[in-house]
């Protein structure tokens, strides 16, 4: 396959990318900069600017671009960018890849879609919910359905909480626990939807190459669990304490409205369309993921 992929510098992207490649692929990363090779190709979705050529042979387009949700306190000017940097990319790429009529478009998207669901459990039937986060999932998604044509099959990854030892929340927490601050946030439970990196990157590769999966896609472990529940399962791999409870009210002090939907909320998302689809996951409780990470 070719494969041209957006927001390949993340984590999830250098992964994909290089697993792809693994497996013999051609891949193509859109970047931002002057290209540093013929694998690559400059674009800049502010300006609409896309080099739609080398559109023509592609078998697939993946975009996962965007600025982490908890990347700096969520200002007006910061929330306002969060939507850009989801929007303005699945935009020009849904216009491009609907004129050029590239078999598959992958674009991501989060469980946020649900809003805050407390303990019951949704899969990708249930409605959205409410909030900064669900708004933005919501007109994220409607942008890349401008490509959902007849010829285009599009699929929209609501990914969890992706877990590896390079990046992301868990190499944030392990420094923490590390040095024996680790602890449940708020009253622990709030429910948080995981995926391990391997499973997330397998996934996307999956839905590539399988016709009979469009729309929303769950890409989340096939059990979540509570906020309680993954700080004992961190600490016990870890082999360290968590004693400590960040308050709620402390949290919101600390890092302002992105504790009340980010840390404090939660989702209790479910993998249906993968699993009936035929998906079998590497990891399928949260203690086989953070043990496959190999956390210390």
């Amino acid at each position: 396959m070719r494969v041209i992929v957006a927001g390949s510098s993340g984590l999830i992207g250098t992964a994909l990318v290089s697993s792809l490649r693994s497996d013999g692929h051609d891949v193509v990363r859109l970047v931002r900069r002057s290209p540093a090779g013929p694998d690559e190709s400059r674009w800049d979705p502010q300006t609409d600017r896309l080099d739609t050529k080398i559109l023509a042979e592609a078998d697939g387009v993946v975009n996962l671009c965007g600025v982490g949700i908890g990347g700096q306190r969520w200002t007006g000017a910061y929330k306002q960018l969060i939507r850009d940097s989801r929007i303005a990319a699945t935009d020009v790429l849904a216009e491009a890849v609907t004129e050029a009529g590239v078999p598959v478009f992958v674009n991501a998207s989060a469980v946020g879609y649900y809003g805050d669901t407390g303990d019951r459990v949704v899969d990708e039937k249930s409605p959205s919910g409410t909030g900064f986060l669900a708004d933005t999932c919501r007109d994220w998604e409607a942008a890349a359905a401008f490509a959902d044509t007849a010829t285009v099959r599009t699929v929209l990854l609501r990914s969890g909480i992706v877990l590896s030892p390079h990046g992301g929340i868990l190499g944030r927490l392990t420094t923490l626990y590390s040095l024996g601050l680790g602890g449940r946030l708020g009253n622990g439970r709030q429910y948080l939807s995981w995926i391990s990196l391997e499973d997330e990157v397998d996934a996307i590769k999956f839905v590539l190459t399988h016709e009979d999966v469009s729309g929303p896609v769950n890409l989340t472990g096939p059990a979540p669990v509570t906020n309680a529940q993954f700080s004992s399962t961190l600490a016990r791999v870890l082999r360290r304490p968590a004693p400590w409870v960040v308050p709620g009210f402390a949290l919101n002090v600390l890092v302002g409205e992105f504790a009340h939907e980010g840390l404090l909320a939660g989702q209790r998302a479910i993998p249906t369309v993968l699993e009936d689809a035929g998906f079998r996951f590497r990891h399928n409780t949260v203690g086989e993921a953070l043990g496959a990470a190999r956390v210390r």
